[in-house]
């Protein structure tokens, strides 16, 4: 939410928006410190790095720093990865997993180059690559799409189990998923201008694309094998995640259709039947996503990080079209 108030303020100009998102930004200080959870990335990149990014925020880097130090106590050496869950807490503590690695992971690791950018210190960045290398090594399928949960031996970095925690089934490809590769694999590239990240990133937009489930408007199913397609629910936050990842991809290979593919997406969710009217759907601007099916939890409601890859994805066609 912090960081849909900073991309606001950067779509519109309008200083309205400053004082909030630093209200909203700075109420989560604390975070720095989470060391239980791999999300501190998600949680810090879009609130306080957005600020230092989007209104100078200087004071935010120390922040962003300490938190990318606790990410990094989630990394095993030994694996080569950041471990996503504590595999002996809640629902996950029920699984029979050693060192779990999710593909949202690739997510954070935005948090760790910055960190890196800021403090000098290469460990960070080190970190980011070593992990993102293993995912590549280890997630993905040979049609280029890719697992939701993979289990590794914290010690000998061997792969104990390919599975599934809001996806369909454990070889089924979860939509939001193959977005946050898609994601995650374009900004490992902006870091490291390593050309097998963009190739990654390719591989999986070819996936994604030539998939006979996915719809003519591009907002996905949840998972692109969900049983009963057409009727299953689709997923808005994916849809944004992707054509904002897609922007990106396009400013470093041009004339691939990338931002044409991006501008279609956007307009589908720009329309009647994905934007909500204001006043309603909790003030949400995205209607039409799903958090977890398996779980029972959010199916097809609003979520803010669909709202917070819409307004980024809007912010990155207007600046690619800038240049």
């Amino acid at each position: 939410f912090p960081g849909s108030m900073w991309l606001t303020y950067n779509l519109t100009g309008d200083k309205k928006w400053l004082p909030l998102a630093e209200k909203y930004t700075e109420a989560l200080d604390s975070v720095k410190y989470l060391k239980w959870h791999h999300d501190v990335g998600f949680m810090i990149g879009c609130s306080y790095l957005n600020g230092y990014r989007f209104a100078d925020k200087k004071e935010y880097k120390d922040v962003i720093v300490e938190a990318a130090k606790s990410l990094s106590t989630r990394f095993r050496p030994g694996a080569g990865v950041i471990q996503s869950w504590d595999a002996d807490k809640g629902w996950q503590g029920t699984r029979g997993w050693k060192c779990p690695v999710i593909i949202d992971n690739m997510m954070n690791l935005e948090l760790l180059f910055e960190a890196t950018a800021f403090s000098g210190d290469s460990t960070f960045y080190n970190i980011a690559v070593k992990h993102a290398d293993t995912t590549m090594a280890h997630h993905f399928r040979p049609d280029n799409s890719c697992y939701h949960v993979v289990d590794y031996d914290p010690e000998t970095g061997e792969v104990r189990k390919r599975q599934t925690a809001q996806g369909y089934a454990d070889e089924s490809s979860w939509a939001r998923g193959q977005a946050w590769a898609l994601y995650g694999y374009t900004a490992c590239y902006r870091y490291t201008k390593d050309k097998k990240y963009l190739d990654q990133a390719q591989k999986v937009y070819n996936f994604i694309f030539t998939n006979k489930n996915l719809p003519e408007d591009l907002v996905p199913y949840w998972d692109y094998d969900a049983p009963n397609i057409p009727n299953e629910p689709r997923d808005a936050s994916a849809a944004a995640c992707t054509a904002s990842a897609l922007y990106e991809l396009d400013g470093y290979l041009p004339g691939n259709h990338y931002k044409e593919t991006a501008d279609k997406i956007m307009e589908s969710l720009g329309s009647p039947a994905y934007r909500a009217k204001v006043g309603t759907n909790g003030n949400f601007i995205l209607m039409h996503s799903v958090g977890s099916i398996p779980h029972g939890q959010e199916i097809d409601v609003p979520l803010n990080y669909a709202d917070y890859y819409f307004l980024e994805g809007l912010m990155r066609k207007r600046d690619l079209e800038k240049k």
